[in-house]
């Protein structure tokens, strides 16, 4: 999800060690066909669960958002943010009251003008806890909006207002440097109010009634088959939209889609099967995208577990076995036997590209081996009254079946078989299913993966506290969202991130998750694809992107 500062115009001033990777290419764009071969067929991999921006968690639905929608600020090939909707913005001299005018002219791609009011019910539908968005949380930087999402603050006491149709003043509860990369992010992009209620919740599910303000508008969209997108000529930069339009199609079988690939039927696949990896990097039509990203299983230690299975509940609220689960797992050989696409295995849960404040790398501690430690492992099993596995139940691992997860989900049980002497048994769900089945905390152990938002290692470690919306693993401690919270007010800068290494300190000795490695995505892309941008918080942009020589 997943994936994103000060009288002045707003300066950006996170750095970043990961740039947004983009398929170059010369040329003015042509293509034999002329303008009408100017179509992209690229396969999702994927049936979104929603392509509502303020329901939407998954990097499959949020692909589709970034090329629909566009907010008051987007990012640039560096990820910093720079003007999109609004022209520009202004922001007080303590940092906390950020003024957006709007460009003019911009309008909704079926023509209606697009106006700061727009934006106002846009985020206030966001934080209206009637909308269960799980993505809430991140608007708790603007004063006013955790109180009223929580049902102990007024509307009218949220510092999001419009001035007038071309002026929204944002106030914040403290300064927040990358303010800015959060309104390109799905969640802070508008929504039109007319079409929204009228149609409820069916509004995002149907190209007619689906008005957007991006780059690209949808114009079919038929579930487990495919999504059309055409430009949109009502976009305020619609004359550099090369593209007319992009066939999404929604095949969620990796070597099916793959073959069709391989004939030309796709024009660029988003998985590449891991069978087929090594020859795919070899010849070029596999391509490494790095991710700010980190594979991982949650563990539900909250006590939903009860209705599932009260043994569960007992083992997985014991620190001990799940410290044993983490180092029973040897994750180079996950890489090299499953994954093959060079991830490295992770050491910890804030995912590698991330500065901190002295310039290293936040992610520059190892909190277990990557290749584990049985004998340690088997020690923590012993202590928590299961030697060599007498007496452990067996467990249910959810897994969502799409390559490679199914394959990785049988290492890990032949791991924890193999060393710990635990049964687990693997189920599988659809992904829509899957996604609501995770939320809901109906799970024992779960495959999950998270995406920066932002630059920041907030983005990994407010998921976690206790009240966050994407906390689907009911994790609960007090200490740790008592830093949480600090650190997001905090304007010392090193200060601020002792505060963050302090809560990762606690989550990896708590151990709710299971980092696996490091992510990178590696794409099948044809050679005449030109200009797709790929960020590293997974989002694949088509507004630059062209076919030349097809």
């Amino acid at each position: 999800m997943k994936t994103s500062k000060i009288k002045k115009l707003c300066a950006i001033t996170l750095a970043l060690t990961l740039g947004l990777s983009t398929l170059v290419g010369c040329g003015s764009g042509s293509s034999k066909n002329g303008s009408n071969g100017q179509v992209i067929t690229y396969n999702l991999n994927a049936d979104p669960k929603t392509l509502d921006p303020a329901l939407g968690e998954a990097i499959d639905s949020s692909t589709i958002m970034v090329n629909t929608f566009e907010g008051l600020y987007k990012l640039d090939e560096n990820n910093k943010a720079i003007p999109g909707i609004a022209e520009k913005c202004d922001v007080s001299e303590d940092g906390t009251v950020y003024t957006f005018h709007l460009r003019d002219g911009v309008k909704w791609s079926n023509g209606e003008p697009l106006t700061a009011n727009d934006f106002e019910y846009s985020w206030k539908r966001v934080i209206n806890s009637e909308t269960a968005s799980k993505y809430a949380f991140q608007m708790s930087y603007i004063k006013g909006a955790e109180a009223y999402n929580k049902g102990k603050g007024s509307l009218e006491d949220v510092g999001i207002k419009a001035i007038d149709d071309k002026t929204l003043e944002v106030t914040l509860v403290a300064p927040c440097s990358y303010f800015l990369e959060l309104t390109a992010f799905p969640c802070y992009f508008p929504v039109n109010k007319a079409t929204v209620e009228a149609n409820k919740d069916s509004w995002a599910l149907n190209a007619e009634t689906y008005i957007s303000n991006g780059p690209f508008k949808m114009t079919k969209y038929g579930m487990k088959d495919e999504i059309v997108l055409e430009k949109n000529e009502n976009y305020y930069n619609s004359n550099n939209i090369k593209l007319d339009k992009l066939n999404v199609k929604l095949v969620t079988e990796a070597t099916s889609a793959w073959a069709s690939f391989q004939t030309g039927d796709f024009d660029m696949v988003d998985i590449v099967p891991t069978s087929e990896m090594e020859s795919a990097l070899a010849d070029g039509t596999g391509k490494n995208f790095p991710l700010l990203g980190t594979g991982f299983y949650v563990i539900n230690v909250s006590d939903t577990v009860n209705a599932i299975d009260s043994n569960a509940t007992k083992v997985l609220q014991d620190k001990r076995v799940r410290k044993a689960l983490n180092l029973a797992i040897d994750r180079p050989s996950i890489i090299k036997n499953i994954l093959k696409g060079g991830q490295t295995p992770a050491t910890s849960f804030v995912a590698k590209g991330i500065k901190d404040s002295d310039g290293s790398d936040f992610a520059n501690k190892q909190y277990f081996k990557p290749e584990g430690n049985i004998e340690e492992a088997k020690k923590l099993l012993s202590e928590a009254g299961y030697p060599n596995g007498e007496g452990f139940p067996t467990l249910v691992t959810l897994i969502n079946p799409t390559n490679p997860n199914g394959d990785v989900a049988q290492a890990l049980q032949n791991m924890w078989k193999n060393n710990l002497g635990i049964n687990v048994e693997l189920q599988s769900q659809e992904w829509k299913v899957f996604q609501t089945t995770r939320n809901a905390k109906q799970y024992e152990i779960a495959f999950h993966a998270w995406g920066a938002d932002y630059i920041d290692p907030m983005t990994f470690l407010d998921m976690w506290e206790s009240t966050s919306g994407q906390n689907c693993a009911g994790y609960n401690n007090a200490e740790y969202d008592k830093l949480i919270r600090a650190a997001k007010v905090e304007q010392d800068k090193d200060k601020r991130f002792k505060m963050l290494h302090q809560a990762e300190d606690i989550l990896m000795d708590d151990m709710p998750v299971i980092p696996l490695n490091y992510q990178i995505k590696t794409k099948g892309i044809k050679d005449y694809v030109k200009g797709v941008k790929v960020s590293p918080f997974g989002h694949v942009y088509f507004d630059k992107a062209y076919i030349e020589g097809k």
